[in-house]
């Protein structure tokens, strides 16, 4: 094996560089149910789609609004300073680089990482198993030192992973050489992801950065709200994962039983769950999770669109974030009841 650098990135990665392929699009990808388009009396949406949705409260609108600020490309801003020394200590690396996205930071790490042509990136199929089971990456280290390979981890959530298991965020990557975490998501950021490595390998970063059209001047207002997300929204993920939990047990107690779910899978704010055999489709499960009708009215006395995405293996997933409160949870456990009960009532009247 070539000791050239390789790459391996922790998620789920279909497509090798330098093989062309035929890029076939998932259709449950191109799913995407809105608060506009529901129907009929409601007195408030439950948007469990993506922990993308979070808006930005009040005392992270303040930072933003009083950040102090420079010119980041020269590296003067303040805030972003502060923002990526804090991310750097907070995930037990040398460097941190602020990125506008999770999509082009992992590109980033991957052409730091892969800088010679024909150098490859080596990425299991499923492989995002290690970030929910951290499956043998003290081992994976172990191998990629041997070889004088990279280890790069996609860890969108690891915040959320970290406070799961109850460890600090640098437990999860001390095997890793570089990492991508989400500020955005379950953080509550607007926007914005940290790139974590070496200070040689974000120094390279930087300048993949401005090649890719990343690099921003005033950025302070932006790092601020980073820095709110960072120091404090980490503890709250507990809530999630919380009412993620409560949401799954009570799928598996619904009557009558539609859902099926694992309970052993429901460890952080994601619930994925199916519906049995022959019922309906993910597809039609969640039009009719978002839309509202007169005999949910009449039945519950209030009409709940419950938003969330068909997924990949004939899944559906629910996503927790801090929109989310308890009580819009038991809105959705009603909704979700409601609707296998309203199901078995129309496949009897069709038998």
């Amino acid at each position: 094996m070539s000791s050239k650098t390789l790459t391996v990135i922790v998620r789920l990665v279909r497509h090798c560089l330098y093989k062309p392929r035929v890029f076939r699009v998932n259709p449950v990808r191109l799913y995407y149910g809105s608060p506009q388009t529901v129907t009929g009396s409601a007195i408030r949406t439950v948007d469990l789609r993506s922990d993308t949705v979070t808006k930005p409260g009040a005392a992270m609108r303040r930072a933003m609004a009083e950040a102090e600020v420079g010119d980041d490309v020269f590296g003067e801003d303040p805030t972003v300073n502060e923002l990526q020394k804090i991310a750097a200590e907070m995930f037990g690396m040398k460097a941190a680089l602020y990125v506008p996205s999770g999509t082009m930071s992992n590109l980033i790490a991957v052409m730091v990482h892969c800088r010679e042509r024909g150098d490859e990136m080596i990425a299991g199929d499923l492989s995002h198993i290690h970030i929910y089971e951290q499956g043998g990456s003290a081992q994976l280290r172990s191998v990629a030192d041997q070889f004088g390979l990279a280890v790069h981890m996609d860890g969108a959530r690891v915040m959320n992973a970290a406070v799961a298991l109850g460890v600090q965020p640098s437990a999860i990557l001390q095997h890793c050489h570089s990492v991508s975490v989400c500020l955005s998501k379950g953080l509550g950021a607007p926007v914005g992801s940290m790139l974590g490595g070496s200070k040689d390998f974000i120094q390279r970063a930087v300048r993949v950065r401005k090649v890719l059209g990343g690099g921003m001047r005033q950025l302070g207002i932006l790092a601020a709200a980073g820095k709110i997300a960072l120091s404090d929204m980490i503890g709250r993920l507990e809530e999630d994962h919380r009412n993620a939990r409560h949401f799954a047990q009570a799928l598996l107690e619904s009557d009558p039983a539609l859902y099926q779910v694992d309970l052993n899978t429901v460890q952080t704010n994601i619930v994925r769950f199916s519906l049995r055999e022959g019922q309906m489709s993910p597809v039609e499960f969640c039009e009719r999770m978002a839309g509202v009708d007169e005999e949910e009215v009449k039945a519950l006395g209030q009409g709940v669109p419950v938003l969330m995405f068909p997924h990949v293996g004939d899944t559906v997933r629910a996503v927790w974030h801090l929109g989310i409160s308890e009580e819009d949870t038991q809105l959705a456990i009603l909704k979700a009841q409601f609707v296998a009960q309203q199901h078995k009532r129309r496949s009897i009247r069709a038998a």
